[in-house]
């Protein structure tokens, strides 16, 4: 599936009407399914636990906090990809504080032009973190499924008598033959 056929979810944190206007202009295509504005981060904070999303962008500041800790929270704990606007004086400091947590940094006033790239920076960095989560889930099924075989390993040898060895000749045998993996295979065992 190409970028261009792919949808991601965006909060949206502004308080800002010019800038929530602009971005309702940017994310009324397609491509992004799930858009929520929301204008404070005790808002942005309730609607990140009723729904996670892609893109997090944050127009600081907000008027119950900067909106920092906010862009940590989501960057460090979520697969959130967070972009904080900072007003063009505090943007070097800022950019200094908070890249390391990967978060994006854009100085303010900015343009469409500008928000509009920037949204496709962030689509490319959510994909990049997507192909982590897919990975990510792949070991941790292998993890799950030698935890299996192991499991089964030890009833057969119980059970059965067999050495560690020929319990583990059988199943992989048995996977082989029925030609399946040997979680499956170690599956039938334990619910004999």
């Amino acid at each position: 599936m190409s970028l261009k056929e792919k949808t991601y979810s965006v909060l949206v944190v502004s308080v800002s009407k010019n800038f929530i206007t602009d971005m309702h202009t940017l994310l009324s295509s397609s491509k992004y399914e799930a858009v929520k504005y929301t204008g404070s981060v005790s808002s942005a904070k309730r609607a990140n636990l009723e729904k996670a999303y892609d893109i997090v962008i944050i127009d600081t500041p907000l008027p119950d906090d900067t909106g920092d800790e906010l862009a940590v929270d989501l960057s460090t704990n979520e697969n959130s990809i967070v972009m904080m606007l900072v007003h063009y004086d505090l943007y070097e400091e800022v950019h200094e504080n908070y890249s390391k947590y990967g978060i994006f940094v854009a100085s303010k006033p900015t343009s469409v032009e500008i928000l509009s790239q920037s949204l496709n920076w962030l689509k490319s960095a959510r994909e990049r973190t997507r192909s982590y989560e897919k990975r990510t889930l792949s070991i941790e099924d292998k993890m799950q499924e030698i935890r299996l075989v192991n499991l089964a390993k030890l009833k057969l040898i119980t059970d059965k008598g067999m050495s560690e060895d020929e319990a583990h000749k059988y199943i992989s045998k048995q996977a082989m033959d029925k030609c399946v993996n040997k979680g499956a295979i170690a599956q039938e065992i334990l619910n004999k």
